[in-house]
């Protein structure tokens, strides 16, 4: 793709990397075929071809955000399926990244949508504040059948998000788990130390997730410390284009995972849920142009590992007969697409003795996409309903994901368990079975 970059624009850093990466762009098309809002609503541009050309003339021309281009961009998952089908290797997730902390800096959205916005930048990262949200959201769960629901595209904008917030808030509330700062000691001798990332949302609605990590690591001889005063990966706030927010959060985590690194060692920083790893495996890139913390930051995100990815040089021993357990592998788009792990998990599960079955269509996003759900309930719910019915071809006892935000989403449409890898690869190894 030709661009039409100035001098003086391309003396930005950002705006240099967005020519590099618009003029590898050859108009092919190809990504349109995998990207979820242009199945759905089959408008170009909310395909990422459409939505490069948008993004080209807002940087281009330095304007302003439309709200046309807001409405095209506010529709993207961020799934980055198109990264994956892209023969030209466009770096999509940069580009779009960009857009968006553009939109959130130039442009005025409606004063209820930028209230939503910013409770969700306040509340989601800060793990108290969600515990106490999501009380709050049982109690106003009797109230949610009053609202219009999420697809009802009539209903007023700002009542559908709140109807998806509340569908979205679990029945109950499971204990806090581990506080950080508590380390886990192998069992038997000592094979191997990380860090496992605490998470925000995660802990709260699951914490059962990092207690199953722990006990399969510790129980193959890993030593596992939960890192104090380690905050949010920043991915939530990075989405939601608050760019300072998710660099700073980026920083205090470098920080605090660095002195764990200098004072005790630390082989990898594990990561359950996927969203958390591809935000923190872009640390490097994000903070490239940050003298004090490039280094530090491209050291971290060598560091960082899906928990399947570390599994996979570890011996596990399966000690349960569990019979033939049907599962059906949903594979997260940050896994797959933004980090490219794609068979490693389902050959983990089927060295453990499950029968793991492949989703249809399994590179369309669920509709989770971190806030997305809440804040484009409609796409979100035809997304869930389309990938549900995919999961029921294959006649599932379990459906594992890992991801928290997919393993969310899909239990909110379906009576399968979803439970995450981890929770089954602990059970076959001596752990509890996952929901007992």
């Amino acid at each position: 793709m030709k661009t039409e970059f100035s001098l003086a624009q391309l003396a930005d850093p950002d705006i240099a990397e967005a020519d590099k990466i618009l003029r590898a762009c050859v108009h092919c098309g190809f990504c349109t075929a995998t990207c979820p809002t242009y199945v759905l609503l089959g408008d170009e541009l909310d395909s990422p071809r459409g939505r490069i050309y948008l993004i080209k003339e807002m940087l281009e021309k330095d304007r302003p955000p439309t709200a046309e281009v807001v409405k095209h961009i506010d529709r993207c998952l961020s799934c980055l399926a198109c990264m994956t089908t892209c023969p030209s290797g466009v770096h999509y997730m940069h580009l779009v990244d960009q857009a968006r902390v553009r939109i959130e800096k130039e442009y005025s959205r409606p004063l209820a949508e930028r209230a939503l916005r910013a409770v969700l930048a306040l509340v989601l990262p800060r793990p108290n504040l969600f515990r106490a949200s999501m009380i709050m959201a049982r109690l106003a769960r009797p109230f949610a059948a009053l609202l219009p629901a999420p697809e009802a595209a009539a209903a007023p904008g700002l009542l559908r998000r709140i109807k998806a917030m509340l569908a979205l808030a679990p029945k109950a509330l499971p204990p806090p788990g581990p506080a950080g700062g508590s380390v886990f000691p192998a069992h038997g001798e000592r094979r191997g130390r990380v860090a496992l990332l605490q998470g925000c949302a995660q802990q709260v609605l699951a914490p059962r997730i990092n207690q199953a990590a722990i006990n399969l690591l510790t129980r193959h001889g890993v030593e596992v410390v939960l890192v104090r005063d380690e905050q949010c990966c920043g991915a939530l706030t990075h989405h939601l284009g608050q760019d300072g927010d998710a660099l700073a959060r980026a920083r205090a985590n470098i920080t605090v995972w660095k002195k764990e690194v200098e004072q005790g060692g630390l082989d990898a920083i594990l990561i359950t849920a996927s969203g958390c790893g591809t935000v923190i495996k872009d640390y490097g890139f994000m903070l490239r142009e940050d003298r004090d913390y490039a280094a530090s930051a491209a050291q971290i995100s060598a560091l960082a590992k899906d928990i399947t990815e570390y599994l996979s040089g570890l011996e596990l021993a399966p000690s349960h007969q569990k019979g033939d357990v049907t599962v059906a592998y949903h594979s997260a788009c940050s896994l797959q697409h933004g980090q490219k792990i794609t068979g490693l998990p389902k050959e983990l599960l089927s060295k453990n003795g499950f029968v793991v079955k492949d989703v249809p269509e399994s590179h369309l996003c669920c509709g989770s996409a971190g806030t997305y759900n809440i804040l484009q309930p409609d796409i979100a719910s035809r997304l869930r309903d389309r990938k549900i019915a995919n999961i029921a071809t294959v006649k599932p006892d379990m459906i594992a994901a890992g991801n928290i935000g997919c393993m969310v989403q899909i239990a909110g449409g379906t009576s399968v368990p979803v439970v995450h890898t981890i929770e089954l690869l602990d059970w076959a190894t001596g752990g509890p079975k996952p929901g007992s």
